[in-house]
């Protein structure tokens, strides 16, 4: 976990709690934490599910590996100290808009366990809701389909510290949700999800 470096600082509670923000919104605020190699379909999913829950009114919002990294993570790169620092960022992050009460989808490989449990371990410690979604492929189809053509630069030497090649992927242990995404159609998958939702009482829609 990252060093406190200021100093003299101090939480500063408002009058308005996480479930004011909540009974405003009509739902609780959850983080889903989508994990998977790249080409999994993690993306494909959040943006599908973000679809389904805006129609269905609920608050969501996606935090993208690439898009986050265009922005607030400019600065990392890919080194297992870079990638830790980068998800606990996200965490950081998420946890903020789970407080506001949103649904909070964040599509990150995050591929080392640790990282993901410093996440769950974050939230948890706050009383919110941390769903963990392994979003499974082999390596076979995750390459096959090779969306961004990483894959194939990666086999060239061309990108190096790439998941699945030559850095490791920790798969979860024990995630909320697990999805076969070279097995299940789009639509089972965020079906999945949203029943998980329902029966966890984040939505009641």
């Amino acid at each position: 976990m990252a060093e406190q470096k200021a100093t003299n600082v101090h939480w500063h509670e408002g009058d308005i709690t996480r479930e004011h923000r909540e009974k405003l919104l009509g739902h609780k605020g959850a983080t889903l934490w989508f994990t998977g190699l790249s080409g999994s379909g993690k993306s494909t999913v959040a943006v599908e599910l973000e679809g389904r829950l805006n129609e269905m009114g609920v608050l969501a919002y996606r935090l993208d590996g690439d898009n986050v990294r265009l922005g607030i993570n400019r600065n990392l790169g890919f080194s297992a100290d870079d990638r830790t620092e980068n998800i606990r960022r996200i965490g950081e992050i998420s946890k903020l808009f789970v407080d506001c009460g949103i649904v909070t989808l964040s599509s990150f490989i995050s591929p080392y366990a640790s990282d993901r449990n410093q996440v769950r371990e974050l939230h948890e410690a706050a009383g919110m809701d941390f769903i963990e979604i392994f979003v499974d492929c082999s390596l076979e189809a995750a390459e096959a389909r090779d969306p961004k053509g990483l894959y194939k630069k990666a086999r060239a030497g061309e990108i190096k510290n790439f998941t699945g090649i030559d850095d490791p992927y920790e798969a979860p242990f024990k995630p909320e949700v697990h999805l076969h995404s070279d097995q299940q159609t789009l639509a089972e998958e965020v079906d999945t999800i949203i029943a998980l939702l329902r029966e966890r009482g984040i939505i009641t829609s």
